[in-house]
């Protein structure tokens, strides 16, 4: 019989890729979505007759027992979450609702329902933030910068918590950045690729950006959900810090992007306090040699191929949408 999962945050980048990875493995797929009015399955729209979808919402742990109960799923991975830095300094509390106490109410639906069901948190290198050392690895302190970072620590140790008090099998995944076509455009490489592909098309004319010193290590979102669908299949549960290891400032991302398009970086961004965090991370990036030797996981995809394949896939966007005006 197949495997069952459950994936919150299923409209997002990561639960795209996710749901595509596990409906190759011939998983069943259940998505939780909130029951709103804005519900985007734009990044699924291929693969969304193939998913079932459960109404759920991390706010409320009785939609998520009620879930739970209906479709008992095997594993439960839990990308849901108020997951954009900027916006938690402006809402911190829901922010503090979602990505920190939503993790303890979907835990504890686990607990009371399927106790046997194996849980990934997305954990985040947000929560290193301020380094204590670098590279970061699974045993680095937190020092977390931001709304989000504080509540991502939570998450993390509800996650740990739980493990330990009940014997759940509930695994966290501290992902650095990880970037794809289906990013958000509020994030900045997304801005950085989009704007690039704009204003080689004559649809802009600049690109407005903050901190482009801040350094990141940024990998390929499809690499990184093997990492999480890999700590289910362990025997027993662990945290894995999961990145490529490398850094590279935002600066050096503008400049490649501007370059698949043949242009100049420095004729374009402009530098807007606007867009400066009240505290800013200024380096991050990670050690994977534990996710290597235990779960044989490495990125597959290098920094050069990943703004490449987002700048192409911008344009074939912003040109298909040109040619529909025709």
């Amino acid at each position: 019989m197949a495997k069952k999962a459950l994936i919150t945050g299923i409209t997002g980048q990561d639960g795209s890729y996710l749901a595509e990875l596990l409906l190759e493995k011939g998983y069943d797929v259940v998505g939780m979505v909130r029951r709103s009015s804005t519900v985007n399955f734009e990044r699924i729209a291929h693969i969304q007759d193939q998913v079932q979808f459960a109404p759920g919402d991390l706010l409320d742990e009785v939609s998520m027992i009620h879930v739970l109960r209906e479709h008992q799923p095997d594993e439960v991975y839990n990308l849901a979450a108020q997951s954009f830095v900027q916006t938690s300094f402006g809402q911190p509390v829901l922010t503090g609702e979602t990505t920190a106490l939503g993790v303890t109410r979907l835990l504890d639906a686990l607990r009371l329902v399927s106790p046997d069901a194996r849980f990934y948190q997305a954990s985040s290198s947000e929560m290193f933030g301020k380094v204590h050392e670098v590279p970061q690895t699974e045993t680095t302190p937190f020092h977390p910068r931001s709304p989000y970072g504080v509540a991502k620590v939570y998450g993390h140790w509800i996650t740990l918590n739980y493990r330990e008090s009940y014997d759940m099998h509930a695994s966290s995944g501290m992902l650095f950045n990880h970037e794809s076509p289906r990013r958000g455009m509020e994030f900045v490489t997304r801005k950085i690729s989009h704007t690039a592909a704009q204003i080689s098309l004559g649809m802009a004319t600049e690109l407005r950006l903050g901190n482009l010193d801040a350094r990141r290590d940024w990998g390929f979102a499809g690499d990184y959900v093997e990492a999480m669908w890999q700590m289910l299949q362990l025997d027993e549960p662990d945290d894995f810090v999961i990145c490529t290891g490398e850094t590279h400032e935002v600066r050096e991302f503008a400049k490649l992007a501007f370059e698949v398009v043949n242009l100049n970086y420095e004729d374009y961004v402009v530098i807007d306090e606007a867009f400066f965090r009240p505290a800013e991370v200024d380096l991050l990036v990670g050690d994977a040699s534990k996710a290597e030797k235990i779960l044989g996981w490495k990125p597959k995809t290098s920094f050069e191929e990943l703004v490449r394949i987002m700048v192409e896939a911008d344009l074939d966007l912003l040109e298909g949408r040109l040619r529909s005006l025709k």
